[in-house]
């Protein structure tokens, strides 16, 4: 079991920087000597890897690439890569407040070419080992490349000759396109290296990183093009159901993602070859790895594919112990935490007891019901604390949405006078309160969004279930971090036994 202790949750495109976007930066060392000086030892980001549709990182093109908005200009202008015209035109003229994904897509990806035709020859002998000991970049690296060829068309529509890799004369493919191939190994090659730097510093100044791995992937991505077999797909590509959730506290329709389901008989075959493989990158890529939507291990709600919502799918027993069993040989419970928010029943909890990971609790689920699982006084040791996830509004914007009945509840709970609970920002008392609260509680790890360290209100929000648009693009600015009342923070972790 981890030692008590705390951490933040901040996405590293929410980082401050002249880029429109955090990257792998100064703004991490940055970000890093903040925490120490709250006494948090733990850093929580969302997924690094390929984001996809509405800009989501739970929905991109790979399970294992970095996303390269992630790439730092600094350090490539340090390491000699560009120069420094090249770095001023990658600054953005976007709001600092907000993520511009158009600009910051066109930007960074101008930029990392250069870098790439300044030093490709330079760097070949680099290159050719980080190729060789990273064999999933071959299937990336191609993959990009013929959605280059195809004008970034889905795989599904690609003619029969790329459709299927089988079909494939893979190093006539290579030879074919060689430049545009080198092009995707040296763009994970550089975002490998800043970030295995970047986690070093981190990681030596005594923080360690939650990353998040979400429990689907995209139809369109390489892991699904060059893994057909281990998902339930026609012989066309098309799948034949998909993945979602049934109606439940953020949506009266469920939420339908479309993602396209494992097929873990196939799976099991190879002893789970693929998800092995994924968790061997999350382990390089992180401390400690929150697997989201982990009741599918349990149970999956499969929707037929042609459904307009999720209210018409079924649960469909998930691959259970098998799975855990195969990943336990190589990794500590402990690397591991377990994203059991939403439907739970039986099934899943005696999942979770199986596997021994730790759950979550979120103090905002804490009062719909009487004596809640998410009451802070209910925690028990071995569960990941929150005052908010990603998927929630901020603490303020939550309290402001409650009806009075439930605020003068929750007020109540955490013995916070009514006539004073939305003012100010940085010294709110209503959300100090309550992440007093959590703090004070038995969970191993207490985690609080940056939003909340800062008491910050709805417009703040970084995701709304649900909602295709407009989100993922939150950010916050060097003076925010400095105004935020740190040293209340680190008092406060001092006092509940968390440093």
């Amino acid at each position: 079991m981890l030692k008590r202790a705390s951490g933040v949750l901040i996405n590293v495109s929410s980082l401050p920087s002249e880029y429109g976007i955090g990257g792998f930066g100064k703004e991490i060392e940055s970000l890093c000597t903040f925490l120490k000086s709250g006494g948090f030892s733990y850093w929580q980001v969302l997924p690094l890897t390929t984001i996809g549709l509405g800009n989501s990182p739970y929905s991109g093109n790979s399970a294992f690439a970095i996303n390269y908005l992630y790439v730092d200009p600094d350090s490539l202008y340090e390491a000699g890569f560009v120069d420094k015209e090249d770095v001023n035109n990658a600054k953005s003229n976007a709001s600092p407040y907000l993520v511009n994904y158009d600009e910051v897509y066109a930007k960074k990806s101008a930029l990392l070419h250069k870098a790439f035709n300044n030093k490709k020859d330079l760097l070949a002998n680099e290159l050719n080992n980080f190729y060789i000991n990273n064999p999933w970049v071959k299937s990336y690296a191609m993959y990009m490349t013929l959605k280059e060829k195809f004008n970034n068309d889905s795989w599904i529509n690609w003619p029969n000759k790329y459709k299927y890799i089988e079909n494939i004369d893979e190093e006539k493919m290579i030879k074919d396109n060689q430049l545009t191939f080198d092009y995707y190994v040296f763009e994970q090659y550089v975002l490998d290296f800043q970030w295995k730097n970047i986690k070093e510093k981190c990681n030596n100044l005594g923080i360690k990183i939650i990353g998040d791995m979400p429990m689907y992937v995209s139809l369109d991505s390489v892991d699904v093009w060059a893994n057909r077999l281990d998902f339930q797909l026609y012989k066309n590509g098309q799948p034949k159901k998909v993945a979602g959730v049934p109606p439940d506290y953020f949506s009266e329709d469920g939420q339908l993602w479309g993602n396209p389901l494992y097929d873990y008989k196939q799976m099991q075959k190879d002893n789970y070859s693929w998800w092995i493989k994924r968790i061997d990158q999350a382990m390089h890529l992180y401390d400690i790895c929150r697997i989201d939507h982990f009741r599918a291990f349990s149970e999956y709600w499969a929707i037929p594919a042609n459904s307009t919502t999720a209210k018409n799918g079924k649960w469909v027993k998930g691959v259970g112990m098998d799975l855990f069993n195969e990943i336990f040989k190589k990794y500590d419970k402990d690397k591991f935490i377990a994203e059991d928010l939403g439907i739970i029943d039986n099934k899943v909890r005696n999942l979770i007891k199986k596997t021994k990971l730790p759950g979550m609790r979120v103090m905002q689920f804490a009062f719909g019901e009487e004596n809640s699982i998410h009451l802070p006084c209910n925690y028990p040791k071995n569960v990941i604390g929150y005052t908010a996830t990603h998927d929630n509004n901020t603490t303020l914007g939550w309290l402001y949405e409650l009806d009075e009945a439930t605020r003068d509840k929750v007020l109540k709970y955490i013995n916070c006078d009514k006539s004073v609970w939305g003012r100010g920002a940085y010294d709110n008392v209503s959300i100090k309160l309550m992440i007093k609260k959590l703090m004070e509680s038995e969970c191993m790890l207490a985690i609080v969004p940056v939003q909340d360290l800062y008491g910050f209100g709805a417009d703040c929000r970084m995701n709304t279930p649900g909602v295709a648009e407009g989100n993922w693009r939150y950010r916050t600015i060097q003076e925010q971090l400095d105004n935020c009342r740190i040293n209340y923070f680190y008092e406060l972790n001092k006092a509940t036994g968390r440093i």
